[in-house]
């Protein structure tokens, strides 16, 4: 079981950054494949980054490689989501999900426990 706490959003101007945090509770983190999504208003939940429990692996959706970057840090049960060169289209509500069998997915339903969320916007 994990309860998940997103932080770090904010405003910030196009090509800006921001570092979002996911502290999530319990001694079972390491256990669990994480992902970030995010939602703009009126659109669907999308696929942002995942990263498998030892923070070997990651996968990213194609409209971030390059610019955010997924990390976690098991000693301090923390999932970050660094992003960098931030563009409009990129104002969204940004959620933590945590997994046992993601096998880095990017589908929604593969993730069993979902944070509140933060919210992202960036300026012109």
């Amino acid at each position: 079981q994990v309860q998940l706490v997103e932080s770090g959003g904010g405003l910030v101007q196009a090509g800006g950054s921001l570092r979002l945090s996911c502290a999530a509770s319990g001694r079972t983190f390491s256990s669990y494949d994480m992902g970030w999504f995010r939602q703009a208003p009126g659109k669907e939940r999308e696929f942002v980054a995942a990263i498998s429990r030892s923070g070997y692996t990651t996968y990213y959706a194609d409209f971030v490689k390059g610019r955010f970057t997924i990390s976690r840090d098991n000693a301090k049960n923390t999932v970050y989501l660094q992003m960098n060169s931030l563009k409009p289209e990129d104002t969204a509500v940004y959620y933590c999900a945590a997994g046992r069998r993601t096998d880095l997915s990017s589908q929604r339903e593969d993730y069993e426990y979902w944070g509140q969320g933060t919210q992202v916007t960036v300026s012109f």
